[in-house]
């Protein structure tokens, strides 16, 4: 819990990016993952919701992102922007909530259309020993920064699917190997 109260105070400034209208989506975010399972714990469904949220709008400005996501997508593959496809969206908001190390959420990679040339990529979260059909998506991406959750259930525009190399990067939360310099003693 003490863990969750630092990084909301992290997070505060962060906040004023947020418009009301996300305001309200991070309440009502909040309240769907606690709902998910009895056992989902309320500052860290509060702790993901902001970060969710005021990640994507961070990522707004830094992607200069524009929509529809199909013309983000074009500026994006004749070199006008550096980042914004879908996958970039996925990682870099799974990136922060991999911070949170979660203990009674769980994050996991969705895909839709893997593969192919309409492939999308998002952030699952389902309660611990939950189903991943049962998980809420996390997209930053189809509204160009105003975040999108909803359960995978009620997405009818696409058919998710874990994709579990990427779900397994998410739920890695050791740090990384310390590689040893040349001068290292042994």
């Amino acid at each position: 819990m003490f863990r969750c109260l630092i990084f909301t105070f992290i997070f505060v400034p962060f906040a004023a990016t947020a418009s009301a209208r996300d305001e309200k989506s991070i309440k009502d975010f909040r309240d769907a993952l606690v709902a998910l399972a009895p056992d989902v714990d309320r500052g860290e469904a509060e702790l993901l919701s902001v970060t969710a949220h005021t990640t994507s709008r961070a990522l707004e400005h830094e992607y200069g992102a524009v929509g529809p996501p199909a013309l983000q997508n074009f500026f994006v593959h004749v070199g006008l922007r550096r980042r914004g496809y879908c996958f970039h969206w996925a990682r870099d908001i799974g990136v922060r909530l991999k911070e949170l190390r979660l203990k009674t959420l769980v994050l996991y990679w969705g895909a839709a259309g893997a593969g192919t040339r309409h492939e999308h990529n998002c952030v699952v979260v389902c309660a611990r020993r939950q189903p991943f059909r049962d998980g809420i998506i996390i997209d930053g991406w189809r509204y160009a920064g105003r975040l999108l959750w909803q359960p995978i259930t009620e997405d009818s525009r696409y058919k998710w699917a874990e994709d579990v190399q990427e779900t397994a990067w998410l739920q890695d939360y050791r740090p990384p190997k310390q590689t040893r310099g040349a001068n290292a003693q042994r």
